[in-house]
């Protein structure tokens, strides 16, 4: 059996640590799976993200629209790069981002 090498992981905190995540490269893509508090925060993207919501619900408004639209767990959104996006949670929410 050869030993499975351990991929680097790197932890992040924004918002004074309300939003955390972990991440990952793997098969080349990179990834984060993070937690996202309670309250609404702004990202910014540099390349195009797929979110897919695990646990919770997140309310998502996309840089240059109005409308607030809201992912419950096992949907997904895009964000295309070089824009951003606001999200809240009323209650703690898991989410995976995929840059793709």
């Amino acid at each position: 059996m050869r030993p499975m090498s351990t991929p680097a992981l790197k932890h992040n905190t924004y918002f004074d640590g309300q939003v955390q995540s972990i991440g990952y490269t793997r098969h080349g893509r990179a990834a984060t799976v993070g937690v996202i508090a309670p309250g609404q925060f702004h990202f910014g993207t540099s390349g195009p993200e797929r979110m897919t919501v695990l646990s919770g619900e997140l309310g998502v408004k996309r840089d240059g629209t109005t409308d607030w639209l809201n992912y419950p767990a096992g949907t997904a959104f895009e964000v295309a790069g070089k824009s951003g996006f606001d999200v809240r949670a009323s209650e703690p929410s898991a989410y995976l981002c995929e840059f793709i």
